[in-house]
């Protein structure tokens, strides 16, 4: 028998499965965010959006002119 249990072969027999304890998962509780939180990481990716759209186009109307 080795040191290690886990290594063991005889410890997985499907006889040991039978006294073996239940385990229950839960599930965890969900993510709760305050409104004010909701609100200011929509309009932050609205403003980011907006940012990205206007430098898209500034640079397309840059590479136009060249």
């Amino acid at each position: 028998m080795s040191d290690n249990p886990l290594h063991d072969a005889d410890a997985y027999l499907e006889d040991d499965l039978d006294d073996a304890d239940i385990v229950e998962w839960y599930e965890g509780r969900p993510v709760t965010v305050s409104t004010t939180v909701a609100t200011g990481s929509i309009v932050a990716a609205f403003a980011i959006g907006v940012l990205t759209a206007v430098g898209a186009l500034a640079l397309l109307g840059y590479m136009d002119d060249n």
